[in-house]
């Protein structure tokens, strides 16, 4: 049965890692800022990095046990690794480049790379050097480079992160087609939370040097437990919380006490609300509802942002309004308040 199991500790100056990511998903995510140590989990479990102590193990084989002193060179550990820039040679042909992950240039060898390249429609292009390729065509050599080895794990570390947005878009499409059918575990790294709910099956977040949270990719959005973990999965609007009773808390930056039918953990401090969710409501207030006093809006190709003041000691509440909400408000104006339904009210600790 395919299982990943990284317990990784290491430490470099003042940046301590300790992450333990275990998980049997086909497609794993880890989403952090950078300087998280996103970067450096990908690197320890390919061998690019040193580790201090741990163990990891992938598809039945351990890579790395520091009790045991095992720690297996980069080659023998059947681990696919894509880095940012693809790292293709760029004065080597696209065939060999590809035949470059089979290690000697033979016939057979050259047989293999050619028809991994036609499984990535990259036939035609065989004698092309990387320099003449597109992004999309350098990204489909660096992954057929990879697949011809027959990997047990593949590591993509942001590869999609020097791209406009209609290439990424357009790649990342591409990009899950092309390992639709491999057998193995692909992890991606991102800073990019719409990437790596697009990308993921198991979602890891790590801050900081450790993992914070993790779940599948719509328990982790829907229920982020941390202010921490909120932000980086794109809540924009965060208050501290008293906890008042069992159904009732205070948003102190909202200036706003909100009653909940579900019960309140004491554990809650925070409480967040996605710039998308609020409701408009018109004439008398509902519960849970904020004033809406407009302090700016901008206007995007798509959208508009709206800044509504709250109390003096909190940042203003964003709500972002799309499509036909959006027409609402152009025939209506303003509404007085703005509702926080209670599904959509992230309480965090």
């Amino acid at each position: 049965m395919k299982r990943l199991h990284a317990d990784i500790h290491k430490r470099i100056g003042g940046f301590d890692l300790n992450v333990l990511i275990e998980s049997d998903a086909d497609r794993i995510g880890i989403l952090g800022e950078s300087g998280s140590g996103k970067s450096m989990t990908l690197k320890s479990i390919a061998g690019i990095e040193n580790v201090d102590s741990g163990h990891i193990e992938a598809d039945g084989r351990v890579l790395y046990d520091s009790a045991d002193r095992i720690d297996l060179k980069p080659q023998k550990r059947n681990v696919g690794y894509m880095f940012q820039n693809y790292a293709l040679f760029p004065t080597m042909s696209v065939l060999k480049n590809v035949m470059a992950g089979l290690g000697r240039p033979t016939e057979e060898n050259r047989c293999i790379a050619a028809d991994m390249l036609r499984r990535f429609n990259m036939q035609g292009f065989e004698n092309k050097l990387p320099g003449e390729l597109s992004g999309g065509q350098q990204q489909r050599v660096a992954l057929a480079r990879i697949m011809v080895t027959r990997p047990s794990l593949i590591l993509l570390d942001e590869p999609f992160s020097a791209l406009d947005a209609y290439l990424k878009d357009r790649m990342q499409m591409e990009m899950l087609e092309m390992i639709e059918d491999y057998p193995g575990q692909v992890i991606m790294v991102s800073h990019s939370r719409d990437e790596l709910y697009r990308f993921s099956e198991e979602l890891f977040i790590i801050s900081g040097g450790s993992i914070i949270r993790h779940g599948s990719a719509a328990t982790v959005f829907g229920d982020p437990g941390s202010a921490v973990a909120a932000r980086l999965t794109g809540c924009k609007n965060l208050s501290g919380a008293v906890r008042i009773d069992e159904h009732t808390i205070e948003a102190v930056d909202w200036g706003i006490t909100l009653k909940l039918r579900r019960e309140i953990p004491e554990s809650v401090n925070c409480i967040g609300y996605r710039a998308h969710r609020f409701e408009p409501v018109w004439g008398e207030p509902q519960e849970n509802c904020v004033k809406c006093e407009l302090l700016r809006v901008d206007e995007l190709p798509f959208e508009k942002n709206y800044y509504i003041c709250t109390c003096e000691k909190g940042d203003p509440l964003c709500w972002f309004v799309q499509g036909g909400e959006q027409k609402a408000l152009d025939e209506k104006g303003l509404p007085d308040w703005l509702k926080m339904n209670e599904e959509d009210i992230l309480l965090l600790g």
